[in-house]
């Protein structure tokens, strides 16, 4: 990582640290309130042994120091103690501040940017990067104070006892944050080339597992274990090159701090035997005067050492950083919202207009199309995989961007507000999105103002009462649909719909995967709901879009075909030879059953 950029992320870090400012001051306040209290313990302890040893004074006359000693050890415990709180609830604001930043930013950005990773990329983002910042907020920018200021309090009441003492602490102490940020250098790149592997291994493993049955059905089990062994080979070898750096970096602490002690030590040795006669301002070095500056010493060095510590945390931030920063810096200009809300109508009407739709990364999906989506009416849109459908729904959602003209109602969709726009749409997908929660929470997705008789309702219309009343509306259901059957989760979905009561469907593949009966239900329950609206149907199944009053068909990123059923049926082209296809795939089938 070069030095500018390593700065950049040093200075965003810096920023976030404002937001809890509060707690940040909280921890430096109380460990300077510490430093004082430990000059009092080793003033206490310096003059407790100095009298016991040089003057001779009996121990019953010094019970109100041993007191005094231990009231001060007590209050440095309270102050660490209250210092690590303040330092977690620092660490603690701020990680819950980012991790809303990338959320907002993954809403902003939509489905059509999220799918383009594995979905244990972004969790590692989302979890494991922002957690690692952690201990920079909490511990390493309270440090970075506090090796400045306890040290200097320190340095005040050293120098008027022996100035040759306060020199040899000032003189050495630049060392240690000298080598420290020389090795912190190389453990910055390592944390970041971590974090790299981590998100790799992350994708690598979710993927697989969620495609285990796959897997195990194409006999690749053996292929795929070799395939996580070199990811997991990856990350260990760069988790070690991180704990070198991390075991390297206290080590040469540790000798600086040492030695520097070691210094310390040997002067008031000589200085005791009268070989040394300088920096006691010819007062001559006293008993006291070793023991209190000596029991200081390592205290004095100790903030560094506790920097030098936690530097590594800095380093991990700052590799932590780099995806977050780069992830949330992606430009959203081109699916950004506009301002103009969608004007109250009867009706839907998309229009668009030598429209080309592009990739988050500026790639085209679309070449240039036109049509027309009428007001209350519903709108097929067929073709092979790969032709373009989705990213058409895409940008007509907002989540993809594109040039030439897409209106509706007349807007460009630039210029509508997309939260506003969205509340107009009724969703059904084909692989269809329930919550962990029961099932009165997926049908209102946690709106309030939904009664009971709105979700009885709801569910008749969707067909779906005739299993919810039977277990009832706290039915619980937990991930990926757990304890619904793939047609009684689609129909919840479309009670979910019916609920949003949107202007415009959107149909993605809504009986995709259903049995007949589902089917047919399913397609009972829309066909109810959509008259009078408009509704855009995307779908392989030809033979329901007989009532259908327009179809658009796409191949190559193109409508190549569009009309109604009758009259594309019989019209050379695309639509005719898929719907051939699909009668000798429903004879052969029919043959096979028979069979």
């Amino acid at each position: 990582m070069d030095k500018k950029k390593q700065r950049s992320l040093n200075k965003w870090l810096k920023q976030q640290s404002k937001l809890a400012k509060r707690w940040l001051m909280i921890a430096v306040g109380l460990g300077v309130l510490s430093s004082v209290f430990l000059l009092a313990q080793a003033a206490l302890l310096a003059t407790i042994l100095h009298q016991l040893i040089m003057e001779h004074v009996d121990k019953s006359e010094l019970v109100g120091y041993f007191f005094a000693l231990a009231a001060t050890i007590a209050v440095r415990a309270l102050c660490s103690w209250g210092r690590e709180i303040a330092g977690f609830r620092c660490g603690e604001q701020i990680r819950l501040y980012i991790r809303q930043l990338i959320l907002d930013k993954l809403r902003e950005l939509g489905p059509a940017y999220i799918k383009g990773k594995p979905a244990g990329s972004w969790a590692t983002l989302l979890l494991e990067q922002v957690e690692d910042m952690h201990d920079f907020f909490a511990r390493y920018l309270p440090q970075m104070s506090l090796a400045v200021l306890v040290p200097f309090v320190i340095l005040i009441v050293v120098f008027p006892v022996n100035w040759a003492a306060g020199l040899i602490f000032l003189i050495t102490a630049p060392l240690v944050p000298l080598f420290m940020a020389l090795v912190g250098m190389k453990a910055a790149d390592a944390s970041r080339k971590n974090f790299k592997a981590l998100q790799r291994l992350s994708g690598h493993f979710y993927d697989r597992l969620q495609s285990m049955t796959t897997i195990r059905l194409f006999d690749r089990t053996q292929a795929e274990v070799e395939v996580m062994r070199g990811a997991s080979e990856v990350f260990r070898s760069r988790t070690m090159d991180v704990l070198k750096i991390a075991f390297l970096s206290s080590a040469v602490l540790e000798f600086f701090t040492s030695i520097s002690i070691a210094l310390t030590a040997v002067y008031f040795g000589f200085a005791f035997i009268g070989e040394l006669n300088f920096g006691d301002y010819g007062t001559g070095v006293t008993l006291f005067a070793g023991l209190f500056i000596l029991i200081l010493a390592p205290e004095f060095y100790q903030p560094l050492r506790d920097l030098g510590t936690f530097y590594h945390a800095k380093q991990q931030a700052v590799g932590a950083a780099e995806s977050i920063v780069e992830f949330l810096e992606t430009d959203v200009s081109t699916v950004r919202s506009g301002d103009t809300p969608l004007p109250k109508a009867q009706g839907i009407t998309i229009s668009a207009h030598d429209l080309e739709v592009f990739s988050p990364e500026g790639k085209r999906l679309l070449r240039p199309v036109n049509f027309t989506i009428r007001t209350n009416e519903t709108t097929a849109l067929v073709g092979p995989s790969g032709a373009g459908k989705t990213s058409l729904v895409n940008a007509i959602l907002g989540f993809l961007p594109y040039s030439g003209s897409l209106t509706i109602n007349g807007i460009e969709r630039t210029e509508l507000n997309l939260d506003d726009w969205r509340k107009h749409i009724s969703w059904v997908g084909q692989n269809p999105l329930l919550l962990h929660g029961s099932i009165r929470d997926n049908i209102t997705m946690g709106r309030e103002n939904i009664s009971d008789e709105q979700i009885q309702q709801a569910l008749n219309d969707s067909f779906a009462a005739e299993f919810v009343n039977q277990h009832g509306l706290e039915y619980p259901i937990t991930d990926r649909s757990g304890g619904l059957s793939v047609g009684q989760a689609q129909r919840i979905a479309l009670a979910r719909a019916m609920i949003q009561d949107g202007q415009f469907w959107l149909l993605d593949e809504p009986t995709a995967s259903l049995d007949a009966r589902s089917e047919r239900l399913v397609m009972q329950g829309l066909s109810n709901q959509i008259q009078e609206k408009t509704a855009l149907m995307v779908t392989h199944q030809l033979s329901p879009l007989q009532h259908v009053q327009q179809i658009l068909v796409m191949q190559d990123g193109v409508v190549v075909q569009s009309g109604n059923f009758d009259e594309l049926s019989h019209q050379e082209g695309l639509f005719q030879t898929m719907l051939n296809a699909n009668k000798v795939l429903k004879q052969t089938n029919k043959g096979n059953l028979d069979a």
